[in-house]
């Protein structure tokens, strides 16, 4: 129990970390300026149709770093800090969303197989641990049985959520990839702001990998509270 403990703190530290690293090289980037002068929705929009890509709109969303692509409007939505900035950070950040755009036109299997899962962990992932928890109380009152199943139905409603975690990686991953390679490839940005917009995405990837291994360690722990107390 103390481990484990000490496991999910120790993610969350350094969760914690690379998110205000994060932040911090997007805030740094933000001050390297672009020479084509182009904003982030400019960017988007010429990746867009530099792939041929006619059906997506880009859009302006509030907040910071609440960019994403909506692929059930056929949207690229970008913040208020990327839409409308014309730094390395928003280049960074517009193409990688439109990398997703350009996985979606593709079929891009990683992106289809999430794209199944969301119904599922949408409605499972924020009830699964009160379901495991749930099922343990009852198998302890009532020896095994009953509660035993409510309690293996809750872990495979995390395995879902920690399975999406990381089919999240393949995906976050290739369309960073997808979009460094537009940037250099169109010369859209000089070697200093690709380098810029290359750690700034580095460290956006991060953030997945540490998301997807604090799930695994949560369903490992719960899995060992429910299989491990069975005689």
């Amino acid at each position: 129990m103390m481990g484990y403990y000490i496991l999910i703190g120790a993610i969350a530290l350094v969760s914690w970390i690379v998110s205000a690293r994060l932040k911090s090289k997007f805030k740094h980037y933000s001050k390297v300026h672009l020479r084509n002068g182009m904003s982030g929705a400019e960017i988007a929009q010429k990746m867009l149709d530099d792939h041929g890509i006619r059906d997506v709109k880009v859009i302006s969303t509030p907040g910071m770093l609440t960019d994403h692509y909506n692929p059930k409007n056929k949207t690229v939505n970008l913040s208020e800090g990327v839409y409308s900035q014309r730094n390395a950070a928003a280049a960074a950040v517009a193409a990688h969303e439109v990398g997703h755009a350009v996985q979606h036109a593709q079929a891009y299997e990683w992106l289809t197989m999430r794209s199944k899962l969301v119904p599922v962990v949408s409605v499972t992932s924020g009830m699964s641990t009160w379901v495991v928890f749930g099922g343990l109380a009852l198998g302890a009152a009532a020896g095994v049985g009953f509660g035993y199943w409510i309690a293996v139905a809750g872990l495979v409603m995390m395995a879902f959520a920690t399975l999406f975690s990381f089919v999240t990686l393949p995906v976050e991953y290739d369309a960073s990839k997808r979009a460094l390679v537009w940037l250099k490839q169109k010369n859209m940005v000089t070697q200093q702001e690709y380098a810029g917009s290359e750690d700034a995405l580095k460290w956006a990837a991060r953030t997945y990998l540490v998301a997807a291994i604090g799930a695994l360690a949560t369903l490992v722990y719960w899995g060992l509270q429910v299989f491990g107390g069975r005689d």
